[in-house]
């Protein structure tokens, strides 16, 4: 760690760099990523849920099972950073990137076996690349850390589970 003007540097451990590195905390940017993203993790595992019964596939009741499997410890981590930071509530006045729509979500829940699958997938393509747009802007315009850890976690899962799920329809 540099010393003050004149000083010589010193070497910290870990521990101490960690108290000493000033942080910078949280701004309006990613307390509404992490709230939204909350929100959009649920929708995720709602859809996920529903493959164990419906899909025909089992690649894609495993790609489901993973999805709510990965998301649902996600949800616990930011809900724990809300309440950690004592984050203040957001008011969500604008529409969050790939959400399905009701409509879409009744005509999901109404599907079975191959239509379902191929629906799933579709529907779970977009809501991850909405999540990828979710995240990408919160990397522009955060300043917490963690949120931004976080958000790149998206950003490598969900391009994985993308490109795993394109290839499923193909």
């Amino acid at each position: 760690m540099p010393g003050r003007p004149g000083e010589s540097a010193k070497t910290l451990s870990p521990s101490e760099a960690a108290k000493a590195q000033p942080r910078a905390g949280f701004n309006d940017a990613d307390v509404k990523y992490v709230r939204m993203m909350i929100t959009h993790h649920q929708q995720a595992i709602e859809m996920a849920g529903l493959a164990p019964g419906r899909a025909a596939r089992d690649d894609v009741k495993a790609i489901a099972s993973r999805i709510a499997d990965t998301q649902g410890p996600d949800i616990k981590a930011m809900e724990a950073w809300i309440s950690k930071n004592k984050a203040p509530e957001h008011q969500m006045t604008e529409a969050m990137p790939g959400m399905a729509s009701a409509e879409q979500l009744s005509a999901l829940r109404a599907a079975a076996g191959p239509a379902f699958d191929t629906m799933f997938l579709q529907l779970m393509i977009a809501h991850h690349e909405g999540a990828l747009v979710m995240a990408s802007d919160l990397l522009q315009t955060g300043s917490d850390v963690f949120v931004e850890e976080m958000a790149q976690d998206v950003m490598v899962t969900q391009q994985k589970e993308i490109a795993q799920m394109k290839a499923m329809l193909s």
